[in-house]
């Protein structure tokens, strides 16, 4: 079942519904009001189509710098897991990254978090290194990449480089 959302840039008065669903909390609140503020940062929010605005669903953030973009932090509200939210953030990211005409993205994500590693896979991802003990808990990482071609746009299928 594909949730029906409406994709959105996030503005201030997300704040707390952004920080509500995020648990544990990557953003504090002050956090995010640095992100809304800086150039390079982009966030954007999911909500329920036909709902009360502030109906917060899914989040994203990432930073855009040159021809990069990096993923700082994607989250789905739990009782809207496998819905198809978060691939549909991920599928606004990589529009906007081939409007700017980015080569990769990057994103570090958590060893044990198989479903969210089963998503960027499906939209192109591939692991390409493990950052030993990169969360504060001393979890690993799975450092991923998507590359896109710079004339087309298109995702440049590649193997996994690391397990």
């Amino acid at each position: 079942m594909r949730a029906k959302v409406r994709i959105e840039s996030m503005v201030e008065a997300d704040i707390g519904a952004v920080v509500d669903m995020d648990s544990p909390t990557y953003f504090r609140e002050s956090q995010l009001r640095d992100e809304l503020r800086r150039p390079w940062s982009h966030m954007w929010v999911a909500r329920e189509a036909g709902s009360a605005s502030s109906n917060l669903v899914g989040f994203l953030a990432l930073w855009h710098v040159v021809d990069e973009l990096h993923v700082l932090n994607l989250v789905t509200r739990t009782d809207r897991r496998r819905t198809g939210i978060g691939r549909g953030l991920m599928e606004a990211a990589l529009a906007f990254a081939r409007d700017k005409r980015v080569k990769q993205v990057l994103l570090e994500v958590r060893r044990s978090n198989a479903a969210a590693i089963a998503l960027y896979r499906k939209v192109g991802f591939h692991a390409t290194r493990v950052r030993a003990a990169y969360y504060a808990d001393d979890e690993d990482a799975v450092e991923m990449t998507l590359r896109l071609d710079p004339n087309t746009g298109e995702v440049v299928l590649r193997e996994d480089e690391a397990g």
